[in-house]
């Protein structure tokens, strides 16, 4: 556009993800990504009017159909991927509370899976972000922050 200015136009993706684990396994989900079937969190876009940890907790129940309590906070992530687009995730940890194996998953999602940490390290290539390992990593390594320090006004 003639005579914007700089950043003007820029645009980024405002992404949240939830780290689940039960019994040593994380919950994870398969989603079909131009014609690759790839390993992500539950995870997704903020919509309208909701909060982050709203949008978390809506996210994983759409994706996986497991209601869960949200416990903390784990960090905030910057991306920029190959072509271009920027995104900033907010993951947060949260407990498995309720499972609704009938409930339809989103569209793209393949399945929702429970695997261990090393198995999703061992299957990088299948990532569908950096971002996938590196909020887990996080999360195995204690890093959980308070909820009160991601507010909605």
């Amino acid at each position: 556009m003639a005579g914007a200015l700089p950043g003007r136009d820029w645009r980024v993706d405002v992404t949240v993800a939830s780290v689940v684990a039960r019994e040593g396994l994380l919950l994870m989900v398969e989603e079909r990504i131009d014609d690759r079937l790839v390993l992500n969190q539950p995870a997704g876009h903020l919509e309208p009017g909701e909060s982050l940890a709203e949008a978390a907790v809506r996210e994983t129940l759409e994706e996986t159909g497991w209601e869960i309590g949200l416990d903390a906070f784990v960090g905030a992530y910057q991306w920029t991927a190959p072509g271009g687009q920027h995104y900033l995730r907010f993951a947060f940890a949260g407990t498995a509370r309720v499972h609704h194996p009938a409930r339809r998953l989103d569209e793209g999602i393949e399945r929702a899976l429970w695997l261990p940490p090393g198995e999703l390290q061992a299957q990088a290539a299948r990532h569908r972000s950096p971002l996938v390992w590196r909020v887990a990593a996080d999360w195995l390594a204690g890093r959980r922050q308070p909820l009160h320090l991601v507010q909605s006004l």
